[in-house]
């Protein structure tokens, strides 16, 4: 089944820490893509898999419509790939699905970033009060989804870059910063999410009609 991922790949991008721009030397390369399995395996019983491993090291793709299914939930893992500054691949059907980002976003992004942030405020949380230990990385990630949740409700663009915080959030990960201070940091965040939710000019649902058109036509080409 790798040979999707080898020669279907549509889309494929780098995302993690080195295009958040917070890596250093040792940092591992995570790649994201998106292939599109051939029409005609549709018809078969056995349907192609949703989402495959590898074939490199910290290599995840999924399917052309089990993307854009988690995109239109606003999933953040997933949204990330679609504004990955660090792009090694892409296809006509990339192109158009690239073209077509700002039909999965809606103000759902507010729940979904904030959930997942709130998460592992709460994970971290736990963790202190049992081990008395923090898991700074944890609590740095919590830090730049919340940024990032704020960001996409404003702009209607998914910030994944965050070069001009890396001090501050890479002094977050080395335990630099006393967690008083990131977790004041975070409930500010928090109310400036909310803020940006009550404004934001994002519609209520996302496009799914855009992206059902978008799903029909990649599937067309693909016959």
């Amino acid at each position: 089944m790798i040979e999707l991922v080898e020669r279907h790949t549509v889309l494929a991008v780098v995302v993690g820490s080195r295009a958040y721009g917070l890596h250093g030397l040792a940092s591992d390369y995570d790649r994201r893509g998106v292939y599109v399995a051939p029409t005609r395996a549709f018809w078969n019983l056995d349907k192609p898999p949703t989402h495959l491993d590898g074939p490199a090291v910290e290599q995840l793709s999924w399917e052309f419509e089990r993307f854009c299914v988690l995109a239109l939930q606003g999933n953040p893992t997933v949204l990330e790939v679609l504004w990955s500054p660090l792009v090694e691949r892409i296809t006509v059907d990339g192109e158009w699905l690239l073209a077509a980002r700002q039909a999965f976003l809606s103000k759902r992004v507010a729940e979904t970033y904030g959930n997942y942030a709130r998460d592992q405020l709460n994970r971290v949380a736990a963790r202190r009060e049992r081990t008395g230990e923090t898991n700074h990385k944890q609590a740095m990630h919590m830090i730049r989804l919340l940024i990032a949740g704020a960001h996409v409700l404003r702009t209607g663009e998914v910030l994944v870059e965050v070069r001009h915080l890396r001090d501050q959030l890479l002094a977050v990960r080395r335990g630099e910063l006393p967690w008083d201070e990131v977790a004041t940091w975070a409930a500010d965040l928090l109310v400036e999410l909310a803020d940006a939710t009550a404004r934001t000019a994002l519609p209520d649902q996302p496009d799914r009609v855009g992206v059902d058109r978008l799903l029909t036509a990649v599937r067309e080409r693909n016959l």
